[in-house]
């Protein structure tokens, strides 16, 4: 049955009830209507019933599901999908999203939507677009993650059998090259352990445990003492700490299934983790009931989990405080991913320290660093066979002087004959 509401701007949305989806949720289906100037009262009332009876009817035979807005079919997609299938955390940034899309294809027809549309939205944002907090041009990526927004919307509309075509899919992106990542020096690299031992003892623990595992930062800030094998000197990530403005901290699951993983240790390190497990008991016992139980390693003052902010502002003036560049608290894990490489340990063994899904995405992040490596390679054999063909060479002319000797040798004996 088909229901009318009539607007302030003197248009009237119909409304028709589609039935109810694999998710119990009921589905709608809308249409505007937007009498002519001339008309009277009566004649859009008649016209108004006439254009619900009619879309009541197309809506049965499957023939105009697709005259949603986008807006409103992207807020059903966020109800009916995202938030049922997707982290918190994705759900969020998808949600800022809406704040650069809404107001460019939010107001126009699923099925009015084209490639053109996308592509000027899309273009726009790369020219136009800036960072609200730092006032940097828009980045590629930040236009992608826009893009892919869009199109999870248009393929949850083909999968409903409203659409038979995702616009999406013909929008081009231009290419940049891609930057190497801001790693830290090897002499950065020890300014940075040199000075460690002035620091707060949780900070000690989380920079060094951060270079020698290159676990991610919602990893680390997730990690709980049960987590910890003192034994057998191994840690297991099992589970992230993340925040959301909505939700505030929360622990969640790890990225992928691949992130669940098991790193072992140096005995220096897991001794530094043991004194800190240490100082965490006297500080609980010291504060008594004002000590809030979560087990997790790295906390505030009463023991309640880290804000994800901390680990960034502490390194950042740490940075500042020995002189050195401050690269981002992610650089730390593309420093543990490059001495990897650097050592010669293959990409699959570097893809499952790091927790990627595949391996395809270590060798996207790391390629030149595995260029690099391959280099080093070429370097390795030319220098071994340069080694064989010297040790060659010294064989000859090793040969050659035991070759003369003995002709001189000889030549005395023969003249010694002669004289005798």
């Amino acid at each position: 049955m088909a229901t009318i509401r009539k607007r302030k701007n003197g248009s009237f949305e119909i409304k028709v009830s589609c039935g109810y989806g694999v998710d119990g949720r009921q589905r709608n289906q809308y249409k505007s209507y937007y009498p002519e100037p001339d008309m009277t009262p009566k004649q859009i009332e008649k016209e108004v019933n006439r254009q619900a009876v009619l879309f009541e009817e197309e809506c049965k035979k499957g023939q105009i599901t697709s005259a949603v807005k986008f807006e409103i079919f992207a807020e059903q997609w966020f109800e009916e999908y995202a938030s049922i299938n997707l982290r918190a955390t994705s759900l969020t940034k998808m949600r800022q999203m809406t704040k650069r899309v809404y107001p460019v294809i939010g107001h126009k027809r699923l099925d009015k939507i084209t490639s053109r549309d996308i592509q000027k939205l899309v273009t726009d944002m790369l020219i136009y677009g800036k960072n609200k907090n730092t006032g940097k041009p828009l980045s590629r990526k930040t236009a992608v993650h826009h893009l892919n927004f869009i199109s999870d919307i248009f393929n949850y509309a083909i999968r409903m059998g409203m659409l038979t075509d995702n616009p999406c899919s013909r929008v081009y992106l231009p290419k940049v090259e891609q930057t190497e990542k801001e790693i830290y020096t090897m002499e950065e690299v020890k300014k940075l352990f040199d000075n460690l031992p002035n620091e707060p003892l949780w900070f000690q623990v989380y920079l060094t445990l951060a270079i020698y595992s290159g676990f991610r930062r919602s990893e680390m800030l997730g990690l709980e003492w049960k987590d910890v094998d003192f034994k057998h000197n191994t840690i297991r990530i099992r589970r992230t700490s993340q925040y959301t403005h909505d939700k505030g901290i929360f622990t969640d699951t790890t990225k992928t299934k691949k992130s669940q993983r098991i790193s072992k240790f140096p005995d220096e390190v897991m001794q530094l983790i043991q004194r800190f497990k240490q100082e965490q008991k006297n500080g609980s016992e010291k504060i008594g009931t004002k000590w809030e139980e979560h087990d997790r390693l790295f906390t505030k003052w009463n023991g309640a989990p880290m804000y994800p902010e901390t680990p960034y502002k502490w390194l950042d003036k740490y940075c500042n405080k020995i002189n050195i560049p401050f690269r981002g608290i992610h650089s730390l894990r593309h420093l543990h991913a490059s001495l990897l490489i650097y050592e010669g340990i293959d990409v699959v063994a570097v893809s499952g320290d790091m927790g990627h899904s595949v391996v395809g995405t270590t060798l996207n992040l790391y390629s030149h660093m595995f260029q690099e490596a391959r280099a080093r390679n070429c370097e390795a054999i030319s220098n071994a066979l340069r080694y064989v063909k010297e040790s060659n060479t010294e064989e000859d002319s090793l040969t050659e002087g035991n070759k003369e000797t003995e002709d001189d040798e000889l030549e005395e004996e023969n003249l010694g004959m002669t004289m005798g």
